[in-house]
């Protein structure tokens, strides 16, 4: 059991918490870490481990129509606390709330927020430095495609993988919307960022190598700067491009042969992409020593 002071709203001299989960060990702040359609996320902090994290919190009133929705969405989130990967952000605690409608779940933060807006600040990066982000984006895919049942992230885009920039230390975040699909390892639902989808999620019939697809586009948004298909100025137009197999412009301006050969591999058709455990075999990687992997000096 805690201590009932630490139940209280706020921490004395410090900032006031506007919020507390049942429990009493989390305490919520004001400040947002990010808002999506359905989520936002605010900066909390963990009073029994003495650490900041992030709390998610989700509107149901979105869902109100679909209590089958609801329920799925919260047992995926409950999956998620049952994963034990360093490459894939920690989920500590998961409630829903009936007075205000909400489901909230609590989960690491990783210092330097997500890849896409670090890679922004930070542009002159090697390429071994990106092999090594990448390579521990895959050590999490392969995670997640080898766990039991089977996750297919789904929308993997270089504004949910997170890093710890003191240390080079990169997370897959944001999986909820994660498909548990089991043996079949098949999935049927339109869900996604368009730029990054690949073209067979469309279809409506695909499988984990989505997933290998999205990461080879996260890759060229690393090396380039540059969102794929940023030419196009409606969803409309890169469903167009994708489903017809027109790449994306700005895989012309990769410097490195080695890189776009490599990207090319990850966003072939279906049966032609590597799994995330062959792509970690493959000699792209070979420079890197295991222990170099989790530390990335820029």
């Amino acid at each position: 059991m805690m201590p009932a002071a630490s139940t209280n709203m706020s921490d004395r001299e410090g900032e006031s918490f506007v919020e507390v989960d049942p429990t009493g060990r989390f305490g919520r702040y004001n400040d947002l870490l990010g808002a999506g359609a359905v989520k936002k996320v605010y900066r909390a902090f963990d009073q029994e481990e003495g650490i900041e994290v992030a709390w998610n919190q989700v509107k149901l009133t979105n869902f109100s129509e679909d209590p089958v929705l609801i329920n799925r969405l919260q047992s995926e989130v409950q999956l998620l606390r049952t994963l034990k990967n360093k490459y894939i952000i920690v989920c500590y605690s998961v409630w829903r709330d009936r007075e205000h409608n909400t489901l909230n779940f609590i989960t690491e933060v990783c210092t330097s927020g997500n890849l896409r807006s670090y890679r922004k600040k930070h542009r002159h990066v090697s390429i071994k430095a990106l092999k090594k982000w990448s390579k521990q984006v895959l050590e999490g895919l392969e995670y997640l495609h080898t766990h039991d049942p089977c996750i297919i992230h789904r929308d993997l885009n270089c504004s949910n993988i997170f890093i710890n920039g003191n240390i080079g230390q990169v997370k897959i975040g944001d999986l909820g919307l994660a498909a548990i699909v089991g043996r079949s390892h098949c999935a049927h639902s339109i869900i996604g960022t368009p730029e990054y989808m690949a073209p067979e999620l469309y279809e409506e019939d695909y499988t984990e190598m989505v997933d290998i697809y999205s990461f080879g586009m996260c890759l060229l948004e690393m090396v380039t700067m540059e969102i794929p298909y940023s030419e196009c100025d409606s969803v409309a137009k890169i469903y167009k491009k994708v489903t017809s197999g027109v790449r994306p412009r700005a895989l012309n301006t990769v410097p490195d042969p080695e890189v776009k050969a490599f990207i090319e591999k990850c966003i072939a058709q279906p049966r032609a992409r590597p799994s995330a455990s062959e792509l970690l075999k493959d000699p792209f990687f070979s420079d890197l020593k295991d222990d170099e992997i989790d530390s990335v000096s820029i």
